[in-house]
């Protein structure tokens, strides 16, 4: 009986997307399963190259500036050009960077590639957010989202013990591993993706009302990229300030290894089923309790005195990364016109970008300064602040709708309700009919 009632879960989970969806769910997984440049640079730089610590570290920070650069681009890039195209370029520009990355050895070279490679890896993530957006209905959006996630962790977990394994024999082949399956993905963008940008509701509202400047003086939408900022901030330090702290607390780099895999391991098991509890409440709840276990899971990493301790404060926080990123990405859309969803995405991408760059300079000087426990004890704080900051901003909004009747957003509600119709018809469903979405 539990495995009947976990199969009838499982179908409806994954039943009422459109195919487009599941090509594109398909090339994300693809795109992880071959990460590489990202989790052993590092190591490549300092083991491979025989560079020093500090030089690992600039090319990092140049790796993460070429994010913070294309996450705008790329989101003019997704409205002005299409999501279709900008992905093409972003993923075969990825392929050819970090192919080129395994065989430069200049260290002038080498950072100029990688920087390079932040920004064309970069590139195609508002895209991809608009184009699920485009697809999917509002009401099966945080699943849609949730799915995908759950696919980028999938595929970062298998692909970081594959590339262990294949660093031992030669880093130059995980690059060019990297490489072809990035190269993949753009292949399977180009015979089955077709363009997802509503272009009629574009040209009746008029493709340039929607500037990033527009973005920026959308007060209620930066105030939720602020939020998203200092969430950002919070889960960084799983990677950034837990490392450090541990290692400066004696544990060896395989402790901090095993404490941290259970992030992968908890996203993969609970996601889906995490999903199916939240898909339908209130977002504002899930935000603001979300924000609030971020911040106090890592807070309590200050008590944590055994790698066991140090784990279950991971299963802490890590419930919480479930619950905030679709919810939060959810939220992005619904607050997001339509016909400017590339450039809201690429605003919201940066403020992960921006996390990613300031994270681990924050807990390297707080760590440094005044120890470990005042950077956990910091982490409570900006949790509980971005809690607050969301019950403040969703204050009066109603439950279910609150994110569906947002000022500005009236124009694109129509195109929402049609868009699984038109998705469902394939690639025929993009040609020039009143009906403004198709695919992913």
């Amino acid at each position: 009986m539990s495995e009947a009632r976990l199969r009838r879960a499982a179908r409806e989970t994954v039943s009422g997307l459109p195919r487009e969806f599941w090509w594109l769910w398909t090339s994300t997984l693809v795109n992880r399963l071959g990460a590489f440049v990202a989790t052993f640079m590092a190591l490549y730089l300092t083991l491979d190259r025989g560079y020093s610590a500090t030089y690992a570290g600039l090319v990092a920070s140049l790796h993460g500036l070429g994010g913070v650069v294309s996450s705008l681009g790329g989101g003019v890039m997704a409205d002005r050009l299409g999501r279709r195209p900008t992905l093409l370029i972003a993923q075969s520009a990825t392929a050819g960077s970090v192919a080129l990355l395994g065989f430069v050895h200049d260290p002038v070279a080498i950072a100029a590639v990688a920087f390079l490679v932040g920004m064309a890896s970069n590139a195609s993530r508002p895209a991809v957010q608009a184009m699920l957006a485009d697809i999917v209905r509002p009401e099966d959006r945080v699943r849609a989202f949730s799915l995908n996630y759950w696919a980028i962790n999938l595929g970062f977990a298998v692909s970081s013990m594959g590339a262990g394994f294949i660093a031992q024999y030669s880093y130059l082949a995980g690059f060019l591993i990297e490489a072809g399956m990035t190269l993949a993905c753009a292949i399977v963008v180009f015979l089955k993706l077709p363009e997802s940008r509503p272009t009629a509701m574009a040209k009746q509202a008029g493709e340039d009302d929607v500037r990033l400047g527009t973005v920026l003086r959308d007060g209620r939408y930066m105030a939720v990229v602020g939020l998203c900022f200092l969430v950002a901030l919070v889960f960084q330090q799983g990677s950034v300030g837990l490392p450090v702290a541990m290692g400066r607390a004696g544990y060896s780099p395989a402790d901090y290894g095993l404490a941290i895999a259970v992030n992968g391991f908890l996203i993969v098991a609970l996601q889906i089923p995490v999903t199916r509890f939240i898909e339908h409440r209130d977002p504002r709840r899930l935000l603001v309790v979300s924000s609030v276990l971020a911040g106090y899971g890592f807070g309590l990493t200050a008590f944590a005195g055994s790698v066991g301790v140090f784990a279950l404060t991971v299963c802490v926080w890590t419930l919480a990364e479930i619950v905030n990123a679709p919810t939060q990405t959810g939220l992005v859309v619904a607050l997001s016109p339509v016909h400017g969803r590339g450039r809201y995405q690429g605003v919201y991408t940066l403020s992960w970008s921006v996390a990613a760059l300031i994270a681990p300079l924050m807990s390297g000087a707080v760590i440094d300064r005044f120890g470990a426990e005042w950077l956990w004890g910091m982490c409570a704080l900006v949790g509980t602040a971005a809690g607050v900051g969301y019950a403040v901003l969703m204050r009066g909004l109603p439950e279910e709708r609150a994110l569906a009747e947002e000022p500005g957003l009236a124009e694109g509600r129509a195109a929402d309700a049609d868009a699984p119709v038109a998705a469902a018809a394939g690639p025929e469903a993009h040609t020039p009919v009143p009906v403004p979405v198709p695919e992913p």
